[in-house]
């Protein structure tokens, strides 16, 4: 029955090794007398058949069941047939007996030898008892194999003390590693559900450096002792800013980076970690009292395709702190912290989204409440008294009640065309149906019937092929807005809409009016105190990127108003405008 073990039995390789040595040494014996015959050597082929297989076992770390005993019997068994047939006593190689003893010192220490030695030394009294002359040598060698045993089960014993020992270090040392190791595996499984299970930037950044300090010194007292310098750095403003740090001075905290040389420009530009020496010599980082002290570093960036977020950087006095192992932890924990603040940072937006959203009903609603009284209610309110001046008029002057009545109807078809056109606004039902085109072709011939005023449109269908719905509806609210901004204050004759196709993926609407015009950067400048205003550009731009279009607006005093959204109609499209810009 075999069984196999986690690791090799060291006293297997040492009997083994002891084996082929004797062995060894009786095949030169018998080489030497001339006596390496099969007749007599036969013995000596089996033994060596045998310490192969025993080799094979302790190579797979396998063992048989009463190993030890089963490899002393064998042992004892073919060095007795050996000495046997070479002649006993008087053989070229009568010291074999040497081969059981040594077996059994080694799995048995002094008790094993002894024991060995004296079985053995039966079978050479006994040979010696049937040869002439020859009892006084067998008992000679078989005093000396006692004495031998004697001193190879003492030394068989030493031997085992100190490989037990070595054993046991060894065991210390792996549970040791082990534990390090899980040490480190359970730090950055907290990273990865602390971050996951966060959406807060400042908790994030916290938990990156925490768990990195933890998984790169798993011993808690080494971890209080360490000097390590952790850092994390975001953009912000243009600028890389101290999100959060370990050992950083309340000076070193405010300062802010460039990354326009140095370390840090390497790393972003190349977006790999860097290992680097000699943090006092580099030109941004050089100025931070904490890293002063540090011989290495390593700085992992902090970002995603083309979005980057910032730099991890850790700092150590330690020139060979950094080595392969604690590198792959940092990217693992730098990976993640990359996840994480992408996960806080869209989570932002949603928040943002979300106020905005409500800013964006709540203005909505404000705006409804103002076109209301300024258009149906104030007309509602004129067709109310001048019902009762008809009334009066009614005995005094049929004529004029007449006209009155006249004017009234008027008034009650104008204000049933304003009330139409909102709610055309507020839901142009054509839009679903129809599309985009038809939608503000409708408006178009709304305003001139409502409002006397004239709005020409130019729409490439090849454009609008390419737009979902839900693009489509934001570009009409973007056209109804500016059109009705126009009507408002522009003054003008015509407003001009139109939608065409600049180049391969790009779409541009223009919002074009020959009106009064007006100061753009003085407006923008008094936008915050005037009352009673609309969304106006803001509510333009908001909308224009909920399209992930570009806005412009061009205006002066006497020339008219020019509205621009560039819209891409792929992703593609929208890398080349977006990047186009920020060059």
């Amino acid at each position: 029955m075999m069984r196999r073990y986690d690791t090799p039995y060291m006293a297997d390789w040492f009997a083994i090794s002891l084996r082929w040595i004797m062995l060894v040494g009786v095949t030169v014996s018998l080489g030497l007398g001339g006596k390496l015959e099969l007749s007599i050597s036969w013995p000596l082929g089996i033994m060596i058949a045998w310490n192969l297989a025993m080799t094979a076992l302790a190579s797979l770390n396998v063992r048989m069941r009463f190993h030890r005993r089963i490899n002393i019997l064998v042992d004892l068994l073919l060095a007795g047939a050996f000495f046997w047939v070479q002649g006993g006593s008087h053989g070229p190689a009568f010291w074999v007996g040497l081969l059981p003893i040594l077996t059994g010192s080694i799995f048995f220490e002094f008790l094993g030898g002894l024991i060995t030695a004296l079985l053995f030394s039966g079978l050479v009294i006994y040979m010696g008892m049937k040869v002439q002359d020859e009892l006084s040598l067998a008992i000679t060698v078989s005093v000396t194999l006692v004495v031998l045993s004697v001193v190879f089960g003492f030394l068989g014993r030493r031997i085992m003390i100190h490989m037990r020992r070595n054993r046991s270090l060894y065991f210390d040392t792996e549970e040791k590693r082990r534990s390090i190791q899980n040490e480190r595996m359970r730090a950055i499984y907290e990273l990865t559900s602390a971050l996951s299970s966060t959406l807060s930037y400042k908790r994030v950044l916290e938990s990156a450096l925490d768990m990195s300090a933890a998984a790169l010194n798993p011993d808690p007292e080494q971890l209080v002792s360490d000097p390590l310098v952790g850092v994390v750095m975001l953009f912000n403003g243009g600028k890389l800013r101290i999100g959060s740090a370990r050992r950083f001075t309340t000076a070193d905290m405010r300062v802010t980076f460039d990354a326009a040389e140095g370390i840090l420009k390497k790393a972003l530009d190349e977006g790999e970690p860097i290992l680097f020496k000699d943090i006092g010599y580099d030109p941004e980082l050089g100025r931070v009292v904490a890293l002063r002290t540090c011989t290495s570093g390593y700085c992992f960036p902090l970002r995603s395709g083309f979005n980057v977020y910032g730099a991890l950087l850790f700092a150590h006095p330690d020139p060979d702190y950094f080595n392969s192992e604690r590198q792959s932890l940092l990217d693992i924990i730098g990976r993640q912290a990359v996840i994480a603040i992408q996960n806080a940072r869209l989570y932002q937006d949603l928040v943002e989204e979300k106020e905005r959203m409500v800013e964006v009903h709540e203005e909505a609603r404000k705006k409804l409440a103002r076109d209301l009284h300024d258009g149906p209610t104030q007309s509602v309110a004129a067709m109310a008294m001048r019902l009762n001046i008809a009334k009066r008029m009614m005995t005094k002057d049929v004529n004029a009640a007449s006209e009155e009545i006249t004017k009234l109807e008027e008034l009650a078809h104008r204000t049933t065309k304003e009330i139409r056109h909102m709610l055309f606004t507020l839901r142009p039902l054509i839009l679903e149906s129809q599309g985009l085109t038809a939608a503000v072709q409708a408006m178009s011939d709304k305003m001139l019937e409502t409002y006397s005023q004239k709005v020409t449109v130019a729409i490439d269908e090849r454009v609008t092929s390419q737009l979902e719905m839900g693009k489509q509806g934001v570009i009409f609210y973007i056209i109804e807005e500016a059109v009705n901004n126009a009507r408002k204050h522009a003054a003008a004759e015509t407003i001009a809409v139109r939608l065409r196709q600049v180049e391969v993926g790009i779409a541009l609407l223009e919002i074009v009016d020959n009106g009064v015009g007006f100061d753009i950067k003085a407006m923008a400048q008094s936008y915050d105190q005037r009352a009673n205003s609309s969304l106006g550009m803001i509510n333009l731009r908001e909308r224009a990127e909920l399209v992930n279009g570009l806005f412009q607006m061009d205006s002066a005093l006497g020339k008219g108003t020019k509205v621009q959204v560039y819209i891409p109609l792929t992703e593609d499209a929208a890398d080349r405008l977006h990047h186009a810009r920020s060059r």
